[in-house]
């Protein structure tokens, strides 16, 4: 059966790393007769420069009528003093809300190869693999009232709203709480209940849910220690999941144990499964067009999408394991170039895996 794949290049490195990454579908395409069909589209910036918006009514179109989309990064400085409606990031977060993407998938994955390559000591990251589940679509990029607003002495205040329903944080705790029983079946609930109601309510739901999955062991975890235990010992966790707020910033910092946020891949899914899916990184706007940005995030990005939303398993993993046979032959981007490696660019990397297929 035909599958139909949505790709968004986007903007800075995006369409370099995007380029690589269907060298790797389409390798893979031909290899396991995979049946996936393509188009592009546009979102971000270069969306406003064609279309005055960064996500047209058309491409959200396109987007709910595929299986599966898979993005670069959008935005960079050019768009950055336009209003804030039409912001290339509002493209991003009007496809998330649209298309009920509210389970964000943040794997954490130490290589051995690139133990050397993270900023803590190889003994404290040396076999991590975390999954950060992150709430999508509520929380405080999307609560409401928000704004900028003028008091009666004259002076401005910008305000947003931090909320969540039973119903939005039970469905992101059932959804973490199954890829905990698939994995080694321990979850860390993030909140800040000392402080904000709404994530009082979060652990509440999170408790009420645990006797569901009975071979799972739950536990709770303050955003602020959650942060320091990240880097003082990751390996204690497994499975995290957390808000929308707290998930953005937890998820960037464990990418920075496996070395680079280069190599952090990600999923957006709906209730069914379908998503989008992306790199952590984003459109690293200082370092577009010069060949040098590390496509292996997207490139794994590619995998999650034959994992979670085409049921391609067996793809996947030769995608996986195509990425670990290019760093044991000593291949790196300059984001995660150790000592007496070889350093090579964005097309040689995506060519070395394509060769390792």
């Amino acid at each position: 059966m035909t599958k139909k794949i949505l790709v968004l290049p986007g903007d800075g490195i995006g369409p370099e790393i995007i380029a690589e990454a269907r060298k790797v579908l389409d390798k893979v395409n031909a290899q396991f007769d995979l049946g996936l069909e393509f188009e592009q589209g546009l979102m971000g910036g270069c969306s406003i420069d064609a279309c005055g918006v960064p996500l047209s009514d058309e491409t959200l179109a396109r987007a709910a009528a595929a299986d599966a989309i898979l993005l670069g990064a959008v935005g960079g400085p050019k768009w950055d003093k336009l209003d804030r409606a039409i912001r290339p990031e509002k493209g991003l977060l009007k496809m998330r809300s649209s298309l009920q993407l509210f389970a964000n998938l943040r794997p954490a994955i130490m290589y051995p190869q690139l133990a050397d390559a993270s900023s803590l000591k190889p003994e404290i990251v040396s076999g991590l693999d975390i999954l950060i589940v992150r709430e999508l679509t509520g929380g405080i990029y999307f609560g409401e009232p928000r704004g900028i607003r003028t008091l009666e002495n004259g002076e401005r205040e910008g305000f947003n709203t931090y909320k969540y329903s039973e119903s939005e944080i039970e469905r992101i705790g059932r959804n973490a709480f199954e890829m905990a029983m698939k994995r080694n079946k321990r979850l860390c609930s993030v909140d800040k209940a000392n402080v904000l109601e709404a994530t009082v309510l979060w652990r509440e739901v999170m408790d009420r849910l645990a006797p569901e999955y009975p071979e799972v062991s739950l536990s709770h975890m303050y955003v602020d220690n959650a942060a320091m235990q990240l880097v003082k010992a990751p390996k204690q966790f497994d499975v995290m999941v957390t808000g929308n707020m707290f998930g953005d910033i937890l998820s960037d910092a464990a990418a920075m144990l496996t070395g680079s946020i280069g190599m952090l891949p990600s999923a957006s899914l709906d209730k069914n499964r379908r998503g989008m899916y992306e790199p952590c990184h984003g459109s690293a706007p200082d370092i577009a067009g010069l060949g040098v940005a590390n496509p292996l995030a997207t490139i794994l990005s590619v995998s999650m999408m034959l994992r979670y939303s085409l049921n391609k398993p067996a793809a996947a993993d030769a995608i996986e394991l195509a990425v670990s046979k290019v760093l044991d032959q000593g291949l790196r981007t300059g984001d995660i170039m150790s000592a007496g490696m070889k350093q090579v660019g964005t097309v040689e990397m995506g060519d070395a895996v394509v060769a390792a297929l």
